[in-house]
């Protein structure tokens, strides 16, 4: 059974400030905000949550269907899926526009300054999730805005259950749209930071936004992850990386081992675990999309 996975599918061209930001920003000058960061190391990838989340899946042994849309210059990322064994199938490419491009600097503390180019992605709502038997779960990942709000409202549709993970995409709903994705999804995951601001954008508190799905995951980074279900919330450590190198892709490594688990009917916690622990491994390397498995998930 397959995974579908709807967002953006992306080039990053990832940059590293060796000092801190903090200590380059001013705040009493923030109205006359005028920086600019050294960066000796400079590299592009192949990026984008759908892809990132993909990449992950199809290592633990899964079946990721990237549902995104590519620009003109999107070739070699359609290369690089048939190359890693991802289907294409439901990417689709448009000619006017380029890719998504996202522009990421992080500090030595693993703080991050991302720019973002939507390009192509503006147009995923062109891609129409239809009923399909080979289609276990799904999930709706940071896309167009309009992209999110079909492809939710067609996952219902075709009955197929499917995790909320907005990301850096939440920001562009307000309550009530938020509320209905809530409503729509089997499932519900989303960093601490993000959590806080849909709490405020719905007016839910996490034990209340638990109750209307299966599952809530809030992710804490080095802290690991918190799994909410019924109200109640239980605590899963974090993996131990080998090293601390980029965190670049870490909750989309996360989310696939997410979609591993819930294809196959595991445990909520079990779930966190394997996600906790892939995105220790990413961590560990350089990239969104450049890591291996050391491990037989079980």
């Amino acid at each position: 059974m397959a995974a579908l996975i709807c967002g953006s599918l992306a080039f990053d061209t990832i940059m590293t400030f060796e000092g801190r930001f903090a200590e380059q920003i001013l705040p009493d000058q923030l109205h006359i905000l005028n920086v600019s960061f050294l960066v000796p190391s400079l590299r592009r990838d192949f990026g984008g949550c759908a892809g990132n989340i993909a990449y992950s899946l199809k290592l633990l042994g899964g079946e990721p269907l990237p549902m995104a849309m590519l620009g003109s210059d999107g070739g070699d990322y359609l290369q690089r899926l048939q190359s890693l064994g991802i289907s294409e199938h439901y990417v689709s490419q448009v000619q006017d526009t380029y890719t998504a491009q996202a522009m990421i600097m992080t500090d030595r503390d693993n703080n991050q300054i991302t720019a973002f180019h939507p390009g192509a992605m503006m147009q995923a709502h062109f891609n129409r999730i239809a009923p399909d038997s080979a289609v276990a779960v799904g999930i709706i990942a940071p896309d167009g805005r309009d992209a999110m709000l079909e492809h939710a409202a067609q996952f219902v549709a075709a009955g197929i259950p499917f995790v909320f993970d907005p990301g850096q995409g939440l920001p562009m709903f307000n309550g009530e749209e938020l509320a209905q994705f809530i409503e729509q999804a089997s499932w519900v995951a989303v960093n601490d930071y993000e959590g806080k601001m849909l709490c405020d954008r719905t007016g839910w508190t996490l034990a209340e936004i638990s109750r209307k799905v299966q599952g809530l995951f809030v992710t804490l980074g080095a802290e690991g992850c918190e799994v909410w279900a019924d109200g109640e919330k239980t605590h899963v450590p974090a993996g131990v990386p080998v090293q601390v190198v980029d965190p670049t892709g870490c909750g989309d490594a996360w989310r696939g081992a997410l979609l591993f688990g819930l294809e196959r009917g595991w445990s909520l916690d079990r779930c966190a675990q394997l996600g906790n622990r892939m995105g220790a491994l990413k961590i560990a390397q350089r990239g969104p999309q450049n890591y291996v498995l050391d491990f037989t998930p079980d």
